[in-house]
């Protein structure tokens, strides 16, 4: 995809625009662990100043708890879909919980911890509703990971799912992700009767992606790499950029639409 095709694909101001917000790799650069991401007030100022203009309709999507997120961006609560969809906190703050069913979770944590145990540089981190291996410091061990976690899956018989992304591989419940998580947000006020935008930089934003792309919106991908998005951002920076522009240029926040209204 050319400069020229990306810069045509991305949306415009004053377009009725949904915003759906991956964080790690898309809003924060990536950290050796999730706790090591760091989020500057001027990113939290950015994100509040688009929900304002967008009447709301801005949502975090995130493979992080809901808890976590809220941690990381402090005030007033966004709506987020948390652990690829299996938690959302929707516009009016209700809490919506998809619990995993027909699975012995303490049991799996304990077999996955078994898996995992003196293997130094792994992280294993127990979500509530996911179990996520992280192996950003001891890359080496990804065939590890993998091989061992797929057959905790496959033992679960289609109930249990492998999510892969950025040195970490993840088992949840099969049945959601991140595109479920965007169709329940867009079936709701207040963004309901608007066109989503998603922008996300991993192999799990793909579900979103698609999601996406059959409502008719715009899907950004963040970085290199194969993609199902039609427009492409080049990093976290290139991002920020292109929201700090857009709000620049939109009526509904610079007061040009007011004006308009008043003439």
């Amino acid at each position: 995809m050319s400069g020229q095709e990306t810069a045509a694909a991305l949306p415009t101001a004053g377009e009725r625009w949904a915003f759906f917000f991956d964080i790690d790799g898309t809003l924060l650069e990536l950290a050796e662990t999730p706790s090591g991401v760091r989020v500057d007030g001027e990113l939290v100022a950015l994100i509040r100043r688009l929900h304002d203009c967008a009447g709301g309709a801005v949502a975090l999507i995130s493979g992080r708890r809901i808890d976590d997120v809220d941690a990381l961006f402090p005030g007033p609560h966004l709506p987020i879909a948390g652990q690829h969809g299996m938690e959302r906190r929707d516009a009016g703050g209700g809490l919506h919980r998809h619990a995993p069913k027909n699975i012995d979770w303490p049991r799996l944590r304990a077999d996955v911890d078994a898996a995992m145990a003196g293997k130094p540089g792994l992280l294993v981190e127990d979500k509530g509703l996911t179990l996520a291996v992280h192996y950003r410091r001891a890359p080496k061990l990804r065939r590890h990971v993998g091989k061992a976690l797929g057959e905790l899956v496959a033992e679960a018989g289609g109930s249990l799912r492998l999510q892969p992304g950025k040195c970490v591989l993840e088992v949840k419940p099969a049945g959601r992700d991140k595109g479920t998580a965007i169709a329940e947000f867009m079936a709701e006020a207040p963004f309901s009767g608007r066109l989503p935008v998603f922008i996300g930089d991993d192999v799990t934003d793909e579900y979103g992606f698609g999601v996406v792309n059959a409502m008719g919106g715009c899907s950004i991908k963040v970085g290199a790499g194969r993609t199902a998005a039609r427009a492409r951002l080049d990093g976290v920076a290139a991002v920020r950029a292109w929201l700090e522009a857009l709000l620049a240029r939109s009526p509904a926040c610079n007061g040009t639409g007011k004006e308009e209204e008043r003439r």
